[in-house]
């Protein structure tokens, strides 16, 4: 991509000295409209946008260093001429409206809790797409006093990129930052790849789809830890699938007794894999992700089937678990983009969203139970609310499983290669099986003597 965008910079170097010798200035329009080009529609808004960015506290100042898109400022005309071609030296005085009112005004900064001021625009200039400046703090910093463009350049002015710098006033470089970034607004999907560049600390990378919300970019443990429960909360609310799952499990078990192993032995068994997953125990195959979608899918179909054909309670926590070791790795893949967030605190942030996913679970059963209850006590008998519940759910399943094995089977598997990767890979495979087969023999004991209580209760 790089070679591309250079590429295309020479080749519209080239194009600007052809059109305009050297010493004279090419004819311009104060506008596409003046030239007879129809300007672009107002409200247009560009499908993919990437924002690029630096936080860099410094002494009793805060630096913001952006870049975007010219195009994704939408409602200002910018001056053109020819065939859509930037007019660089007329547009200088829109630069700084457009940084103004579709960047500063969407980003706001805090200081421990004290939200800053408004900042200044201290420089804004265009730069080609094949410039490479904000591969690091410095040249990006360096590039705002570099000379301009040439203004004799013939630049597509949706092509050009915008980058401004703003500066915040702090009390101290020392304290602890917090962003609430509002870039969404400028691409039908935004990605901000966002820098932190803290005094005497590493480099910290964020990168991220959308508007995130408040972002603590040096979180406290509790801060963490309340981030990452609401979203395991949410994720478990969010995921059909997943309640689906839960689903299958209190339709046939709607007792205390017959409840607890179940949803336990769930819930261990996903921590299991959760976790591990987070510490890079799981696959990094591009399969691996559609390999588990139609997995769980597949779980929902058997967990529906069985309740069809007699649930066994016996056997139900050990069911449970198993599917559980399945789940926990589908939760992984919708944590793996927040753990950026989570600071220095990836243990906490990790036991975190799991109570989030807890909390979240308690909640769909505490509802789903006496629905269910209320159901086959008012409206059908038992058995055949059972049948016919559990058959939607199926149906439901079994879509989502042949769809996905589709998917699945479109990637080419190959044997890996037998070296020192995949040795170092057994063996942290073999240090997780023996974890779960520990957890299972743990929790065999008591769950199954509280299965077998519930099975005399029943």
């Amino acid at each position: 991509m790089g070679c591309v965008l250079a590429l295309y910079g020479l080749t519209s170097l080239a194009g600007a000295a052809r059109a305009a010798p050297e010493g004279e200035a090419p004819e311009r329009a104060t506008s596409d409209r003046a030239a007879g080009v129809p300007p672009a529609a107002p409200h247009e808004i560009p499908a993919d946008v990437t924002v690029q960015a630096f936080v860099t506290p410094e002494g009793s100042r805060l630096r913001f260093l952006v870049r975007a898109p010219l195009e994704a400022m939408r409602d200002i005309e910018f001056p053109r001429y020819g065939l859509g071609y930037l007019d660089l030296e007329a547009a200088d005085p829109f630069l700084r409206d457009a940084a103004q009112l579709w960047l500063a005004d969407y980003v706001t900064f805090y200081e421990e809790d004290r939200r800053l001021e408004a900042p200044r625009i201290v420089a804004t200039r265009v730069s080609l797409p094949s410039d490479r400046s904000f591969a690091s703090y410095e040249t990006a910093l360096a590039h705002f006093d570099a000379p301009p463009l040439d203004p004799a350049l013939q630049l597509p002015w949706r092509q050009a990129l915008l980058d401004v710098l703003l500066e915040y006033d702090i009390a101290s470089d020392e304290s602890r930052f917090s962003i609430d970034p509002g870039f969404a607004h400028l691409g039908l999907r935004t990605v901000t790849v966002l820098r932190l560049r803290p005094p005497d600390r590493p480099e910290r990378i964020f990168q991220y789809v959308g508007d995130p919300g408040l972002v603590r970019l040096d979180p406290r443990w509790h801060q963490a830890a309340l981030r990452f429960v609401s979203l395991g909360f949410t994720h478990i609310l969010d995921g059909i699938d997943h309640l689906l799952f839960l689903l299958c499990l209190v339709i046939p078990l709607r007792t205390l007794w017959g409840l607890i192993p179940v949803i336990t032995s769930f819930t261990i068994a996903h921590s299991i894999t959760l976790i591990a997953s987070a510490f890079g125990i799981a696959p990094r195959a591009l399969w691996f992700p559609p390999l588990i979608e139609t997995l769980i899918a597949l779980s929902i179909v058997y967990m529906a089937l069985e309740n069809i054909v007699g649930a066994k309670p016996r056997k139900r926590w050990l069911l449970a678990f198993g599917f559980g070791l399945v789940h926990g790795f589908g939760f992984s893949f919708a944590l793996s983009e927040s753990l950026q967030f989570a600071g220095g605190h990836l243990l906490t942030s990790l036991l975190a969203f799991n109570v989030g996913v807890e909390l979240g679970q308690l909640v769909v059963v505490a509802v789903a139970v006496p629905v269910v209850e209320v159901l086959f006590r008012k409206v059908v008998a038992e058995r055949m609310g059972t049948i016919i519940g559990s058959a939607l759910l199926a149906h439901t399943g079994w879509h989502w499983m042949t769809d996905r094995g589709s998917d699945l089977l479109a990637y080419r598997f190959a044997w890996p290669a037998f070296d020192g990767a995949l040795a170092a890979a057994l063996m942290r495979w073999g240090a997780l099986a023996l974890i779960v087969v520990g957890a299972a023999w743990a929790v065999s004991g008591p769950f199954g003597r509280l299965a077998a209580k519930a099975k005399g209760g029943t």
